[in-house]
């Protein structure tokens, strides 16, 4: 099975909204857009265990905390899941609740009068849905999950209703266990996962292995436990029980047998069993086993992990919906990409929430759901689509940018290594200078601007386009070109949020410019002294005039071009007075573009036209 589409209404903080999902799909959006709340839509429709949880939903489970009845009705959370490639068995099982399904519409081919002899044509689909609903008479929440074909929305959410059908159709635990939905949540600490309480990964095990083997596998483990002697001769557990029997005696008629005082290890109970069973682990240096919850964090990922992986493999791999937040928590960046890759390999179905970029760098664009969502709660979600023209081999060069940008509220596009590494330090000085100008002003990293060297000043308009396609604020900046851009490039550059080409050949020419002199010779001096620094160029005679000064600079910043030295030149400036105003305006520019509430005007500095070749494209 896989979820083609999922509907959201009044949950969390969504009023409306609809995701459409792929085979394998990196769901990405700002923080607080609503990943993990598309998550758990999710396991409140598809998972066994969630019904489980006492109370399923809360007062913060509806949009805006509403759940008391207002103008006569009850605030309702309604979120529904269209369940496609659906296996022979879940046909025949379901077969009384489906539909058809066009996939290039993604909706139902019956919803148009008529359309009932095209749809034979169409998939046969699954929807199900979650219903939740606060119940004043029992001062409690209450919801369900059901099959939402025929369509019957019940007025009363409680299990008696639901188990007494009264014309209702209950997704019950044993149908959700048929779609094979696994969620790995963000907050791994295995507390309960890793125990054996019902609803937790080792009962699931429990439970499949012994559907397995035929037979229960606790009626075994609480014959094993009733046979473990404690109080052997040595342990001094005898003397113990000994006088604790004669003292009950005389108060207490005790049984005829040999020992009518004994110790265990447990009430033999299945129930007690299960709290007290732990799992040990012994890990690499060491050899000594401790239980599961003394791991580190990211052996406790990793350990949640495998046994998700292990119920998958019980349930049939290719059958199961894999959900998971965060993988990358606590994990190196090998570790992370083996993760993702085992699941996307081996999982029918796999949504995934990151903010690694060495995740998503393993999903391709087509496959990454761009989630939105606007102050009235509205929720949308969209593919990268690239414009036209723009070369796939462009993406895989700068693949780990894109992973970066992915993630950005902005990008900043800039044509080369030596500008990359300028803009954060130009940031850094903004960001301590206490001058009151810019006492809001907020560093790129806080505001989420990420910079992506295009590698090539006519390179840099190719990618405002794409950046704009995925709803992202996009600026660009480089040098003058030495040959004037195409007709193609201009068009392309009318779509940064700004744009500016800086009245330069080189950034090094800038910075010997626009950088104050005195900085430029506390610059010259430190760098002297470095083993690194090109002798050719010689050095900065203590009376040099400010000419020679300025030239020395551009020759020793070309000579060292990507290897820092202007990043040197930078750190050496203390307040915003002291920076190169080109860089230092645009970035003030730009953070004030997104600090304000209304989109900042499309300025575009145009340089001269050639009405030449088209670019090469992207």
């Amino acid at each position: 099975m896989r979820v083609r589409r999922l509907t959201l209404q009044n949950f969390r903080g969504v009023r409306s909204g609809t995701v459409l999902l792929g085979d394998q799909s990196l769901l990405v959006g700002a923080n607080s857009v609503g990943k993990s709340t598309v998550c758990e839509a999710l396991d409140l429709v598809l998972g066994p265990e969630r019904m489980l949880r006492r109370p399923m939903i809360d007062e913060f489970d509806f949009y805006g905390a509403q759940y008391q009845e207002r103008e006569g009705k009850l605030p309702e959370i309604r979120l529904e899941a269209v369940l496609t490639d659906l296996s022979v068995e879940a046909r025949r099982r379901f077969s009384g609740h489906l539909r058809r399904w066009d996939d290039q519409a993604q909706d139902f081919m019956d919803t148009e009068p008529g359309a009932l002899a095209a749809a034979e044509a169409g998939e046969w689909c699954l929807p199900v849905v979650f219903l939740g609903r606060f119940d004043p008479e029992e001062d409690d929440f209450v919801g369900g999950t059901y099959f939402s074909h025929p369509e019957s929305v019940p007025d009363d959410l409680t299990e008696e209703s639901a188990e007494l059908g009264a014309g209702l159709f209950p997704f019950k635990r044993e149908d959700k266990r048929h779609c094979g939905f696994l969620y790995l949540r963000p907050n791994r600490t295995g507390n309960r996962a890793l125990t054996f309480q019902r609803g937790s990964l080792l009962d699931t095990i429990m439970r499949l292995e012994a559907e397995a083997k035929g037979g229960p596998l606790w009626e075994k483990a609480l014959a094993d436990v009733a046979s473990l002697v404690v109080a052997d001769a040595e342990s001094g557990f005898v003397k113990i029980q000994s006088e604790v029997k004669n003292r009950v005696a005389k108060f207490l008629a005790l049984a005829a047998e040999a020992d009518p005082v004994d110790t265990r290890v447990s009430e033999l109970t299945r129930e007690h069993l299960r709290e007290v069973l732990r799992l040990f682990i012994a890990t690499q240096p060491g050899s000594h086993g401790v239980p599961f919850n003394r791991l580190s964090t990211g052996s406790l990922n990793l350990l949640v992990f495998a046994l998700l992986t292990y119920i998958a493999e019980l349930k049939g791999e290719k059958s199961v919906i894999f959900a998971m937040e965060e993988p990358e928590i606590a994990l190196p960046p090998h570790a992370q990409r083996r993760l993702v890759d085992h699941v996307a390999r081996n999982m029918g179905q796999v949504i995934v929430t990151s903010h690694s970029p060495y995740v998503i760098e393993r999903f391709t664009p087509e496959q990454i759901v761009v989630l939105g969502r606007d102050s009235a709660g509205s929720m949308t979600s969209g593919d990268i689509t690239f414009p036209a023209g723009f070369k796939l081999k462009r993406y895989l060069t700068n693949q780990r940018q894109f992973a970066e940008a992915v993630l950005a509220r902005a990008v900043l596009v800039v044509e080369g290594d030596t500008e990359a590494a300028l803009f954060p330090n130009v940031s850094d000085v903004l960001d301590r200078d206490r001058d009151p100008s810019l006492r809001d002003y907020v560093h790129i990293d806080l505001a989420g601007v990420t910079v992506f060297n295009a590698q090539g000043d006519t390179s840099v308009p190719l990618f405002a386009p794409v950046f704009r396609t995925m709803g992202k604020p996009v600026y660009g900046i480089h040098d003058t070109p030495t040959s004037p851009l195409t007709a193609d490039a201009v068009a392309k550059a009318a779509q940064f949020t700004r744009y500016e080409v800086i009245g330069y050949s080189g950034v090094e020419e800038l910075l010997a410019t626009e950088v104050p002199l005195d900085v430029q010779r506390r610059f010259l001096a430190d760098v002297a002294t470095r083993s690194d620094y090109p002798q050719e160029v010689g050095v900065l005679d203590a009376g040099a005039d400010e000419a020679s000064a300025r030239k020395l600079t551009t020759a020793v910043l070309k000579k060292k071009k990507g290897d820092g030295y202007a990043a040197l030149l930078i750190s050496q400036c203390k307040t915003r007075a002291e920076l190169p105003a080109t860089l230092a305006d645009f970035l003030v520019k730009i953070d004030l573009d997104l600090r304000s509430t209304v989109t900042a005007a499309l300025t575009v500095v145009e340089p001269p036209v050639d009405s030449g070749s088209e670019s090469d494209g992207a």
